[in-house]
Formats: C-alpha cells, structure tokens, sequence
C-alpha cells in the first residue's frame, strides 16, 4: 500500500487503523495538520470494497479538511475518520462506542462528529465513551443538524459569485441547478426559493424529489440532464468528481458554486473552468457553513454567532476572486494560495510561541 509514501505526498501527520473484531468495528483515522490547531473532521460509514480505498478517502478528505478550516479562518486542523461499513445495515451502540474510545485515546488531537452514513444518534453513543465529538444534539449543549448551516453559507458564496460574474447584488432573476436533494439541498432549494431564484433539481432518489417538489414546486429533471439543463448556477450538492471531461462540455453555467466535497474530479478541470470563462466557487471555501457550526459548539453554541461567521464565507470568496483576478490564475489555486499563505504565517508564529493558548474549547471546563 506504500502507506508512508502517501502520507508524505500529502503531508499527513499520523493515520490511526482502529480495529474491535468483537463488534465488528474497522476503521481509519487520518490526521492530516494540526499546525492551526487540533484536527477536526467528521466519521464517515461507507461500505468501501477495498481497505485501499478506504485509507484513500481518509487521507483525501482529511486533507480538505485542513484546506477548509484554514480558509474559514478557524483555528482548526484537519482529520477525517472513515467506518468500514454499511450504515444500512452494520451499526450499532458497541461499534460506536468502540470507535469513541479510540477518538478519546488521541486526547484531543482529533475532533469529529457526522459525516456521510453516520447521523446523530451514532455521534451520542461514541459521546458516551469521549468528550471529542460535536454535532451533538441541543440536549447535549450541541448545533444539533448543521445542514442549514450549510446551505445558508452556499447561498452567501453564491451571492459572491453573482457580484463577481454579474455584478449583482441578489440572486433574484438567476436559475440555479441543484444536485442533489438530500439534507443540504433540500435546505438549500428553500433559502433560493426564498431569494427569488428559480431552481432545477434533480437527485437518484425518487422520493426526495417528490418531497422536494410537493413543498417548493420546483422544475426537475432525471439526474444525467442536470448537467446540460440552461441554468446560471450549478450548485453539485451531493457526490464529488462532478467536474470532469465529460460533464464540462456540457455545461451552458456561468458559475459552479455547490456543497458538494472534492467537486473537481482532477485540478485541471479547475483550470479548464477558468479558461472556459466559469467562475468556480472552490467546495471547500463555500461549503464550511456546517464545519462553522460545529466549531462553535466547540465554545459553547451560540446560534446567532455560527449564523455571522457563516455569512463571512462571502467576504472569504471575495478574497479568493480577488487573488484570482490579480494573478489570472483559477480560483482553485487561489484558494490553495490563501490557505497556505494562512498556514504558513501560524507556523512562523508558533517557533516565537511560549504561553498556553488561549483558545478554551468547551471540554477544558468541565
């Protein structure tokens, strides 16, 4: 598996196997940089075919993680957790139980919560065995879902989007495709209604369309059309490598901004944006909202304030448009710039730092 060549191509920390034959538990946790802080990222459950694959989506997300943290302007590194597994069918309290002892057993290095196949009820049981879990319902102190979260932070990158492209200042008039129907996007066709946008969605599952177009009304099409549908914005809420040499000769978008992780199959798809004039919200500067949530329940949740810092994703892919613009590159590696300039300069500061820090997450006052 060259398992030490690949943590040194993406510069990874440290990969944890976590393994409990007694309640069927495999697992990976891979801690990417904790240079702004301790790494935080989510558990996924997925049923992968391979352990190769497995350790690939790990170091893959907990890498973006970093990169998204950083351009959210959190003091936070990144991580990820993968659970080999079907959700459908192989959970229970002891696996999740099980998988927090080993989140405990890092003490505090890193920080997780739900991710895909995992909601919050699995999050409550590994709460039962480690205090370094968020997404905790509000009974527990938590944000509880962090969707809207979410989706309130795209439409705020939309409207940066919009500003740059058009120079408008709503997003009232324009059509947005929409894939994927589920908890993001579902939230995220309402707050576009609500704009005054017009939507397109589209989703594999048959019955969160119908649940969709029951409440909103929306126009929809099958899943393969979304891609070619006349539309200003196309917003990949669901799975990632959307971006590639068969879909980008299709599109008639002047702009992609979505929740969708990983959304460029390869970096130069981002540059083909750019030479096609298409001005590409990078997944991981737009989509933070719900990783923004979750930090401040870290402090202590406060709505109102997760709900500000969300709004500051507009100002953050100004920043990236304007780095863009300035050095005619593609937004993507601008958004890569700005990250690693932000590392880079805590890294300095940290070789001057001899206090404790000053960052109290809610479990250092218990």
């Amino acid at each position: 598996m060259a398992i030490f060549t690949q943590l040194e191509e993406f510069g990874h920390e440290e990969v944890l196997f976590c393994q409990n034959k007694d309640v069927g538990l495999r697992a990976i946790i891979a801690i990417h940089d904790t240079t702004l802080g301790p790494a935080l990222g989510g558990t996924r459950m997925w049923p992968y075919e391979t352990e190769e694959e497995a350790l690939a989506d790990a170091l893959r997300l907990s890498r973006a993680m970093t990169y998204k943290a950083a351009a959210a302007g959190l003091n936070m590194g990144g991580g990820k957790a993968v659970i080999i597994g079907d959700p459908k069918k192989d959970k229970s309290e002891a696996l999740f139980r099980a998988f927090g002892r080993f989140i405990e057993s890092l003490k505090g290095r890193f920080i997780t919560g739900e991710d895909v196949g995992v909601d919050v009820n699995d999050v409550e049981y590994m709460y039962m065995e480690t205090r370094y879990v968020c997404g905790l319902s509000p009974a527990h102190g938590g944000g509880g879902d962090p969707a809207p979260v979410t989706a309130l932070g795209v439409v705020q990158g939309m409207k940066a989007c919009v500003q740059e492209q058009f120079n408008a200042t709503s997003l009232e008039g324009f059509t947005v495709a929409v894939q994927g129907l589920g908890s993001v996007g579902s939230h995220l066709v309402e707050l576009l209604v609500n704009e005054r946008a017009q939507v397109i969605g589209t989703d594999i599952d048959e019955e969160k369309v119908r649940r969709v177009v029951d409440r909103f009304g929306i126009r929809t099409v099958p899943p393969d059309e979304i891609y070619r549908v006349d539309a200003d914005i196309f917003a990949p809420c669901a799975l990632g490598a959307v971006i590639n040499d068969e879909t980008i000769p299709q599109f008639k978008f002047k702009i992609i901004a979505g929740s969708a992780n990983n959304q460029l199959a390869e970096d130069r798809h981002g540059e083909e944006l750019h030479r096609r004039g298409i001005l590409y919200a990078p997944d991981y500067v737009i989509n933070a909202g719900g990783l923004i949530n979750i930090y401040v329940e870290l402090e202590g949740y406060d709505r109102e304030r997760a709900l500000r810092m969300t709004r500051s994703i507009y100002y953050n892919l100004r920043k990236v448009f304007e780095i863009a613009r300035q050095e005619n590159i593609p937004t993507a590696q601008a958004a890569d710039k700005l990250v690693e300039q932000r590392i880079a300069m805590v890294r300095k500061l940290k070789d001057m730092y001899t206090g404790q820090g000053v960052h109290r997450m809610r479990w250092e006052t218990r």
